[in-house]
């Protein structure tokens, strides 16, 4: 049977290389009280600040500067928790995999409701926008579910470029405001979705390949 490989991620992104050497660097210094899976579920206390300062941002636009730093936080305890736990050999690689995964989604849901209480969005593209990069992400795992190899980064843009995406996103708000802002989002939303379109064409070629190739050898 093949090794479950979930906490085993493949592929490129901007900042991947820079996150590695970071991680190896620092991932010893974690306090031995901190663990893996405290560092999972701080993502459920990230995102509930996210969506708190969301709101608290239509009474004083200067509150999404808290929602970026909680940003930061749930970045930092992301980019650790799997390495303290392979560091440490906690064991927690299936539980590591499924929670650590259902939290991205949490906190991608938190960042587009703390817009929605901002943006004169009239044309329902917040929720769009969650589908299709909900569709990345179902892509990622059903990839995986054929491949046993775990993407989650896609056209050499992965969660941390996402992350950085979103603290640009609050800094213009705070600066522009969201009249500047909202009439950008049927743009995010095409883009996005032809990069989807073009991420699923590649992923079931890469698929149909394979099949081909196990099926020639039963003949």
């Amino acid at each position: 049977m093949e090794q479950f490989a979930g906490d085993k991620k493949v592929g490129f992104s901007l900042l991947g290389k820079w996150e590695k050497a970071v991680v190896n660097k620092y991932v010893a210094k974690i306090p031995s009280s901190v663990e893996t899976y405290h560092l999972t579920l701080c993502t459920i206390v990230w995102s509930a600040g996210i969506v708190l300062f969301g709101w608290l941002a239509t009474f004083n636009i200067h509150w999404l500067w808290f929602g970026s730093l909680f940003i930061v936080f749930q970045y930092v305890t992301d980019l650790f928790d799997g390495a303290v736990g392979r560091y440490r050999n906690t064991g927690l690689i299936k539980w590591g995999y499924y929670m650590d995964h259902f939290l991205d989604y949490i906190f991608l849901c938190s960042v587009l409701i703390s817009y929605a209480f901002l943006l004169n969005d009239k044309y329902n593209s917040l929720f769009f926008i969650l589908a299709i990069f909900a569709g990345f992400m179902v892509e990622s795992y059903l990839s995986f579910a054929t491949t046993n190899r775990f993407k989650i980064e896609h056209l050499g843009i992965g969660p941390t470029e996402v992350r950085l995406l979103f603290i640009i996103i609050n800094t213009l708000l705070i600066i522009f405001y969201k009249t500047y802002l909202a009439w950008v989002l049927p743009y995010v939303l095409v883009f996005s979705l032809c990069g989807l379109c073009f991420v699923v064409y590649k992923t079931q070629e890469k698929i149909w390949q394979a099949d081909m190739e196990e099926k020639n050898k039963k003949i």
